[in-house]
């Protein structure tokens, strides 16, 4: 038609996939260089040898349209658009997943008494300045402390018995009243723990946890605190007025 003219963008934005590794590409490539000027631009990409290359165009639905197997032909003189799919695959058979795969790699490792004579390592940094592991004092303090907290932690659950009354007060929540059913260790976590059963449906769980049973009680009545948080009293159980006629 008169008047009328074809604009072609002179180039074209690509996803670019290889038998050589897993991932994809986007690159930009000129229309008007050949499939083999095409080829080198590819090796920079997928790390194939240009005369190792077959060419596969796939549409950007990834349905396969053809080969690009011409390598005196211009790449506009296929129907390249943008988003298509170029796949290389490496003739030589050397690629497959070359790249990506470690697990073939023999790995150096360096014998621990060999490490200790580095002067330029981590460890020897450490223990030049005292820091981590290597800081005995603080790490003596940190032990005496932690058997100081635990001591603590042992009285206060002695103090405490399965059947008395009592209030556990969080940081950050509001009083709950209960009554002790377990005081002691655990297998869920290190230390003292109080079992409690709230009066209201304000707790974990049924007094298991982990598949291990250490008190009875109904679902959602349960929970395990910190001996710190409980005091035992003469605390009878509120009147919520639940049975309240409306």
């Amino acid at each position: 038609m008169d008047g009328v003219s074809v604009i072609t963008n002179p180039t074209v934005s690509v996803r670019v996939t290889s038998t050589a590794n897993s991932f994809e590409a986007l690159r930009r490539f000129n229309r008007g260089i050949t499939i083999a000027e095409f080829k080198c631009k590819l090796e920079l990409v997928v790390g194939i040898q240009a005369s190792c290359m077959d060419l596969q165009l796939f549409s950007s639905t990834d349905a396969f349209l053809q080969k690009l197997d011409d390598n005196e032909a211009l790449m506009g003189s296929y129907p390249v658009d943008d988003n298509c799919r170029i796949h290389v695959i490496d003739k030589s058979g050397s690629g497959s997943g070359g790249f990506e795969d470690l697990s073939a790699v023999e790995k150096f490792q360096l014998p621990d008494e060999a490490y200790d004579k580095r002067s330029e390592s981590v460890r020897s940094f450490l223990k030049k300045n005292k820091a981590g592991r290597f800081n005995e004092e603080k790490a003596a303090q940190k032990e005496e402390l932690q058997v100081q907290r635990d001591a603590e932690e042992k009285l206060l659950a002695e103090a405490l018995a399965p059947g008395l009354r009592c209030e556990v007060q969080l940081m950050g929540q509001p009083t709950r009243r209960g009554t002790v059913m377990y005081v002691g260790n655990t297998e869920f976590k290190p230390g003292y723990w109080v079992g409690v059963k709230y009066d209201e449906p304000l707790g974990k769980h049924d007094g298991s946890v982990n598949g291990k049973q250490y008190f009875q009680c109904q679902p959602k009545y349960g929970a395990f605190v910190k001996p710190q948080f409980v005091t035992v009293g003469d605390f009878p159980e509120e009147d919520f007025g639940l049975n309240d006629e409306m």
